[in-house]
C-alpha cells in the first residue's frame, strides 16, 4: 500500500528534493560572498589605517627685515643737451665721444671772426660815454646843462656798457665747456661745421652719480622714503649701496606704481649706466622661518607653498610669502611662530591627511647610534 502511494507522489517528491538542493546551493554561495565582502572591507580598513610616514622639523620663527625687491635699470643722474649760444664755424674739438671730462674743460670752440674787434669797439664806446657824462656833470653844476641832457648822458653810458657785456659774452660763448664733471655721450658737429644760435652740439651726462630707477607697488610705497639707505645688484653681479633720492608723489595711471630712484656714488666712473639692476629696499621687521628652497611645493591650483603639520595633527598647505631670499635659503612669512615643517615626503601627502610624523632629531639620533655601534664592532674585530 505504501509502495503504491510512493509511486503516486514520486514526481512531487523529486521536485521537492531538487528545490531543496538548489536552495541549499544558493544559500551556501551567499554566505561565501558575505565572507569575501567582509574580508575586502577589513583589508581596506587596514590600508586606510596605515599612515604615511614623513620627516618633520619643528622650528621657531626669527625676526628679520623684510626687503622689497624691484626690477629696475641704471641711468646717469643728469643728461643735458649742449647747444650753441652764438653763431660760428667749429674750429676746434676738445673732447671725443665717451671721454670723461672735468667741469670747465673745452668740448668745442668756434672761430673768433670779428669778435675781438667788436669787443675793442665796445670798450672804446664806454670810455667815450664816461667822458661825456663826467663833462655834463661839471657843466650841470654851472647851469650850462639841463637835467634832461644829464640824464641823456647817463642813458648813453649804460647803453655802451650793455654792448660791452654782449661783446664779452659773445666772445665767451664761442667756447662750449663741460657744465659739470661727467662724460661726453655724443657730439653732432665736427670741425668745419657752421652752427647757429640754439643748434645742438653734444649730449653730456653726469656719470659721477648713477641712479637705479624702478616701479614701486602702491602696497609697498608707504615703506619707502627719501634719504633711506638701499642696495642694488647690477647685471654684472656687483652690489652697490646708496640712498633713495626720489619717490614719485603720484602713481602712474596705467600701472598704479610709483617711480623710485636710488642714487649711487660713482666718483671713479667705474659703473656704466643703461643696464638692468635689482633694487633691494628694507621695508619692515617681521617674523619668518628660514627654509631650504627644495621644501617648496605646488598645490592643485599651482600656488607655491610649504606643507606643515597643524595643531590638529593634519597636513596643511600654506602659500609661501617669501619675505627674503638669501644664499642659505629663503625666509617664509605667514607660518605659525612655532611650525612643524615637513622636510621629507611632502610630495606624497595631501592637505587634510593624517600622517606619521617622525622628527629629524630622532632619525639623527638613531643614525648616530648605529654608526657608533658599527665603529665598536669594527674595533673589536
Amino acid at each position: 500500500m505504501l509502495l503504491g502511494k510512493y509511486e503516486k507522489y514520486r514526481s512531487w517528491l523529486y521536485s521537492a528534493a531538487i528545490a531543496i538542493l538548489i536552495s541549499a546551493w544558493l544559500l551556501s554561495g551567499q554566505v561565501g560572498n558575505d565572507d569575501g565582502t567582509n574580508d575586502q572591507q577589513q583589508t581596506m580598513a587596514t590600508v586606510t589605517a596605515t599612515k604615511s610616514k614623513v620627516r618633520v622639523r619643528t622650528q621657531k620663527a626669527e625676526e628679520i627685515m623684510r626687503t622689497i625687491v624691484l626690477n629696475g635699470k641704471t641711468a646717469p643722474a643728469r643728461v643735458v643737451e649742449l647747444s650753441a649760444e652764438t653763431d660760428g664755424r667749429v674750429e676746434f674739438i676738445g673732447a671725443q665721444r665717451g671721454a670723461s671730462i672735468l667741469r670747465g674743460e673745452v668740448i668745442i670752440r668756434l672761430d673768433e671772426r670779428d669778435r675781438q674787434a667788436r669787443l675793442a669797439q665796445a670798450r672804446a664806446t664806454v670810455r667815450q660815454r664816461e667822458v661825456e657824462y663826467e663833462g655834463r656833470v661839471r657843466l650841470k653844476s654851472k647851469s650850462y646843462v639841463s637835467e634832461a641832457q644829464l640824464h641823456e648822458a647817463v642813458a648813453l653810458l649804460e647803453t655802451a656798457k650793455t654792448e660791452l657785456i654782449r661783446a664779452e659774452l659773445d666772445l665767451e660763448y664761442m667756447t662750449v665747456r663741460a657744465p659739470f664733471d661727467g662724460a661726453l655721450q655724443s657730439r653732432v658737429v665736427e670741425i668745419g661745421d657752421f652752427v647757429k644760435l640754439g643748434d645742438p652740439v653734444a649730449i653730456y651726462i653726469d656719470n659721477r652719480t648713477i641712479i637705479v630707477s624702478a616701479n614701486l607697488s602702491e602696497f609697498d610705497a608707504r615703506f619707502v622714503h627719501v634719504g633711506q639707505a638701499a642696495e642694488a645688484r647690477l647685471a654684472t653681479g656687483e652690489r652697490v649701496r646708496g640712498n633713495i633720492r626720489y619717490v614719485a608723489p603720484v602713481a602712474d595711471e596705467a600701472t598704479r606704481t610709483f617711480v623710485v630712484e636710488l642714487e649711487i656714488d660713482n666718483s671713479l666712473g667705474a659703473l656704466r649706466a643703461g643696464g638692468t639692476a635689482k633694487l633691494y629696499i628694507p621695508a619692515e621687521l617681521i617674523t619668518a622661518h628660514r627654509i631650504s628652497p627644495s621644501l617648496l611645493t605646488l598645490d592643485d591650483a599651482g600656488n607655491v607653498g610649504i606643507k606643515i603639520i597643524n595643531d590638529a595633527g593634519k597636513v596643511e598647505f600654506v602659500v609661501a610669502d617669501i619675505a627674503l631670499s638669501a644664499g642659505d635659503g629663503v625666509w617664509i612669512a605667514g607660518l605659525p611662530e612655532t611650525a612643524t615643517i615637513i622636510t621629507v615626503g611632502q610630495g606624497f601627502v595631501t592637505s587634510g591627511s593624517v600622517v606619521d610624523a617622525v622628527p629629524e632629531n630622532d632619525i639623527e639620533t638613531a643614525v648616530a647610534r648605529k654608526t657608533a655601534g658599527v665603529s665598536k664592532n669594527n674595533a673589536s674585530n
